[in-house]
């Protein structure tokens, strides 16, 4: 798919298809492995209808009521994925646990084998159709959709066979354990891929929060600004930058000599070659370049006044 709305809308329909076989497939076998599987994309789905939204947004120049764009919407809708994957995740721990400890549950292993398969072809065709739409379209809500579907995929995968041992085991007569398989099945699917959700909360919060994006982004736009600069005079140079959602915002102080006289379309020339540059290595970008004479307006600050002291 050539679109990101496209993209978005394949995966959200692909996420509420699941959940309805998951939630129909439930009642017919009693396992909760399917039941999470089930909750989840229709819990996802959900969210992917919000995603489509914000998609359409994040594309918007800045207004009056959002003056520095809509990117950190995408940050937003990223957290609560992450946070949402998550809480289920440690719902359906904590009712595995349970399951354990109270004598397990018995399932319908040849409905379930089926749902499995299903799930499991779904999942794995879905998450080929989110990496292929990389090719046309660059962003962070296809990324999280792609990641989300590996992890399913891998979940379907490691439930289908759990169930194909299930029938395995009550071939050859090994009825005292059948009660467990779906309680530890579902246990130890949440402890290998517990490590997603975590990681794409905190990518998310670190957005919100403003942090500077990862060397691998960091250091090669700092790189470009210095390349710009090299025939310029100047004291200082203050490189700032933020990465929500796909946008990278980079704001760049330059300190010049007192004695410079680099006039305005000199200053709008080393912008343009600045905001070049930088496109080099990374887009879509907004740069911010500020000429002064005075340290002051370069330095790190919390934004509180300084009383200047009279003499």
């Amino acid at each position: 798919m050539k679109t990101e709305s496209r993209t978005l809308a394949f995966s959200a329909l692909m996420a509420l298809l699941i959940g309805c076989a998951g939630i129909v497939a439930t009642l017919a076998s009693n396992s909760q492995a399917i039941l999470l599987d089930g909750l989840f994309n229709l819990i996802y789905f959900s969210i992917a209808l919000v995603t489509i939204k914000v998609s359409k947004l994040a594309s918007r120049p800045d207004s009056e009521s959002y003056p520095f764009g809509y990117s950190y919407f995408e940050s937003l809708v990223n957290l609560c994925k992450g946070l949402l994957i998550l809480g289920v995740s440690i719902f359906a721990l904590v009712d595995a646990i349970a399951a354990l400890l109270t004598g397990g549950r018995e399932i319908a292993a040849g409905l379930a084998v089926i749902y499995a398969l299903f799930a499991t072809v779904s999942c794995s065709l879905t998450a080929w159709v989110m990496h292929r739409s990389q090719r046309h379209v660059s962003s962070p809500l296809v990324v999280a959709d792609k990641l989300n579907w590996l992890v399913n995929s891998v979940i379907s995968a490691a439930v289908l066979a759990a169930f194909c041992l299930v029938m395995l085991f009550e071939r050859l007569g090994w009825l005292a354990i059948l009660p467990y398989v779906d309680s530890v099945l579902v246990i130890a699917v949440v402890v290998l891929c517990l490590g997603v959700p975590v990681r794409m909360a905190s990518q998310a919060l670190k957005e919100l929060l403003n942090k500077t994006p990862e060397e691998s982004i960091a250091e090669p736009v700092r790189q470009a600004v210095a390349n710009a600069l090299a025939n310029t005079d100047t004291q200082q140079v203050r490189v700032r930058m933020v990465r929500p959602g796909r946008l990278l915002y980079v704001m760049v102080h330059v300190v010049l000599p007192e004695a410079s006289r680099l006039s305005i379309t000199n200053q709008d020339a080393l912008r343009a070659r600045i905001d070049d540059e930088v496109r080099r290595y990374y887009s879509p970008v907004v740069c911010d370049v500020v000429f002064t004479a005075d340290t002051r307006w370069a330095v790190p600050s919390c934004g509180l006044l300084v009383e200047k002291h009279r003499s």
